[in-house]
């Protein structure tokens, strides 16, 4: 689905390179090497700078272009880039969706999410959650299933974290401009932009559409920062996940009434509504209210034709983590709504109870959700027996339509996750094709075949790349902090490539028991600077600007990484983002997950690290019982599940001690005459061959056509 925009930017192509315009605003380019490759070969070093095709194309000397045309080498890259853009783009091509359910006749499948993590230089993300979002639709191009995202543009985005000298996190807000990132202004019929507005108490609020080409993926974004809006309102879409209560059902708010105006500015008529966390549940008034109001339909029956065509995705396996908020103040935003729909507002507010007949609850989203919802899922077995708990007197009263919390596990997007060196060894090895064939059985038996050299130097060539990244970001760090030039000088020997290296990255909070690992320094000092066989631990993370437990856990961790037990052996990178997380996931050798269970809803890191042959050492929570077999890596049993926390921490704590020291350190170090770690490299390709088709996103995305897109579009 492609959507007429302006053009804003500033770029000046030769008529030769024309595509370039079009390949630079559209995401593709995030999960194509060769179109990676093409960019970076016009100016290595300001791609190097930006990673961003537009920012460069913006800011490249226009004498460039003569040289570059007079390289055949660069033409012959440019024309094979573009054909295979071109090709992916033709409307014609045969996709999995076309051939699934060719009987699908109506509208797209419209996704609604309040973050989407394409790309690090769209600051749309926060963590987990947002990375998903962007995976799903990378995933629903590559399959060619028709959907549109909508989602909000946020000026200053997510923080950018620093760590200063002590430990202690800072926030640090860009603000960013919007011409110089991949993304465009709406054309409406008249080839103007498109401004939609949202009623608020006492006003209505504009915001303009902004559309990401994903591929063959529309994503609308929702800015409120434009002229037409008093100055007080121009900051609402500002900052993703705001502290502030009202300004974040204010957000939500114009998420979902904003969300369903812009597709029908855009003449865009979904056939499904699906929501992806509670957060864009109130898409539901304004659906209601065009029935109620503009079909004459009765309220009743309006609702039941809402519900049937709505799914609902949860994630947050905590009562008090489900987003929530006083009465008064949902009072104030929802009560306007309830003389639109003809309906008492009290009942309007009763849609979001959670509880059974409690005076004044707070105005809870999930329970909204599942009340307006006929199919309801959670992200893995686990999560949607959690989930299914909590909200099981909303299904027996027979409040919702839908029969339960089924369970669609999460996945990730393999070309964007595996990393350089592993995919140039796929197409050497496995065929060009292999992108096709990623979440099939065949894959997995190509995968078994690979040879045990090439897969460990490759391996380590990522790991190579992780140590200069490391190296790198820490010099930059330390530098910040003023210490000496001898001792920036000294980073050039820290992170021992031939050392067994352990990654824990993740959004700090508490329930992620980053801290466990730490719990006995004794022990971790034994296996960190043991001089035949050393680890080294890798940690990055950001903690919510309003989570101080989770910054203390921070400022704790980051503290220990400097102490002279454990300096050199553990690193804290700070300003975790995509880039981040993509250089940890391919370079280390063990990814570690501690949650305490059963609070991790599914976690996807651990899924992109198996892809690149690193072995999971995972608490049995989220999605891991499903993966583990006993030989693609260690699951952390103690044995025993107590009521008492503190206990059940020290309980898990010394099962990972004894996984580490008798069973994975050991593993990773013995070597045969070639000196490769033969039974190490058996693991890592009974990961990478169990667990990259079963843990693709493009599995996830079928299944979601399957049992909740195509089902509800059926639904009369």
């Amino acid at each position: 689905m492609q959507i007429p925009c302006l053009h804003i930017s500033g770029i000046e192509l030769p008529i030769e390179f024309r595509r370039l315009y079009d390949m630079a605003y559209n995401y593709w380019w995030t999960w194509t090497p060769r179109a990676r490759q093409l960019f970076a070969a016009i100016d290595s070093r300001a791609w190097a700078i930006y990673r961003n095709p537009l920012q460069m194309l913006i800011n490249l000397d226009r004498s460039a272009w003569s040289g570059l045309r007079e390289d055949s080498t660069f033409v012959q890259l440019y024309e094979d880039v573009a054909r295979e853009f071109e090709r992916y783009l033709d409307p014609a091509t045969e996709t999995w969706f076309r051939r699934a359910h060719p009987g699908h006749g109506e509208g797209p499948f419209a996704y609604f999410a309040m973050e989407f993590g394409l790309h690090q230089s769209l600051a749309l993300y926060s963590g987990g959650l947002g990375v998903l979002c962007g995976d799903h639709l990378k995933s629903a191009s590559d399959l060619g299933v028709p959907l549109v995202g909508v989602g909000l543009l946020y000026r200053h985005g997510y923080f950018m974290q620093n760590i200063d000298a002590d430990g202690r996190q800072q926030h640090i807000y860009p603000e960013y401009d919007f011409s110089r990132l991949s993304v465009r202004p709406a054309a409406g019929h008249t080839g103007r932009e498109v401004l939609v507005t949202v009623p608020f108490p006492g006003r209505e609020v504009a915001a303009k559409v902004w559309v990401a080409q994903v591929g063959r993926v529309p994503l609308l974004l929702l800015d409120t920062d434009v002229s037409q809006n008093d100055p007080a309102d121009r900051p609402i879409a500002s900052i993703l996940y705001t502290p502030g209560r009202e300004m974040r059902l204010a957000q939500e708010l114009l998420l979902g009434v904003g969300g369903v105006r812009a597709l029908r500015a855009l003449g865009i008529e979904p056939s499904v509504w699906h929501l992806n966390e509670g957060h864009s549940v109130l898409l539901v008034l304004e659906r209601l209210r065009e029935l109620v109001q503009h079909g004459g339909v009765p309220l009743g029956e309006a609702f039941d034709r809402v519900r049937r065509r709505t799914v609902f995705t949860t994630h947050t396996p905590v009562p008090a983590g489900n987003e929530q908020f006083e009465p008064q103040v949902a009072r104030k935003y929802l009560e306007p709504w309830s003389a639109l729909l003809g309906m008492p507002a009290d009942e309007l507010l009763a849609l979001g109870n959670a509880d059974h007949g409690e005076p004044s609850q707070n105005f809870n989203l999930t329970a909204m959700s599942v009340r307006a919802s006929s199919y309801v899922n959670g992200v893995s077995r686990i999560n949607a027996e959690v989930a299914g708990g909590m909200w099981r007197h909303l299904f027996v009263d027979g409040n919702s339509g839908a029969p339960g919390v089924e369970a669609i596990t999460n996945g990730v997007h393999p070309t964007t996750w595996l990393g350089t060196e592993m995919q140039r060894l796929f197409n050497g090895r496995l065929g060009a094709g292999w992108r096709a064939e990623v979440d099939s059985p065949a894959f997995s038996e190509k995968l078994a075949g690979l040879p045990d050299e090439e897969l460990w130097r490759t391996h380590q060539a990522q790991k190579a790349r992780l140590a200069r990244f490391a190296r790198a970001r820490l010099r930059d760090q330390q530098a910040r902090h003023g210490v000496s030039p001898e001792e920036l000088r000294s980073l050039e020997d820290r992170f021992d490539v031939d050392a067994l290296t352990i990654g824990f990255a993740r959004r700090f909070a508490t329930y992620k028991r980053a801290a466990l690992l730490f719990s006995d320094l004794h022990r971790l000092r034994a296996l960190v600077c043991h001089p035949e066989r050393p680890v080294q631990v890798v940690l990055a993370g950001k903690a919510h600007s309003a989570d101080r437990a989770g910054q203390e856990l921070i400022q704790h961790l980051y503290q220990l990484s400097c102490s002279p037990e454990l300096k050199g052996r553990v690193f804290f990178l700070e300003d975790y983002d995509m880039r981040v997380g993509r250089m940890l996931v391919c370079g280390v050798d063990v990814w570690l997950n501690t949650p305490r269970p059963p609070l991790e809803a599914s976690g996807t890191s651990g899924m992109k690290a198996a892809m690149n042959g690193a072995l999971n050492c995972s608490i049995a929570d989220g999605w891991w019982p499903e993966a583990a077999d006993g030989d693609n890596g260690w699951v952390i049993d103690a044995g025993t599940r107590s009521d008492d926390e503190g206990q059940q921490d020290r309980d898990d704590a010394l099962a990972l001690y004894r996984l580490l020291e008798e069973e994975i350190v050991p593993r990773y170090y013995e070597r045969d005459a070639d000196g490769l770690p033969r039974g190490w490299i058996a693991r890592m390709k009974q990961a990478m061959a169990t667990i990259t088709p079963a843990f693709s996103s493009h599995r996830m995305v079928r299944d979601y056509c399957d049992r909740a897109y195509v089902p509800a579009a059926q639904r009369t």
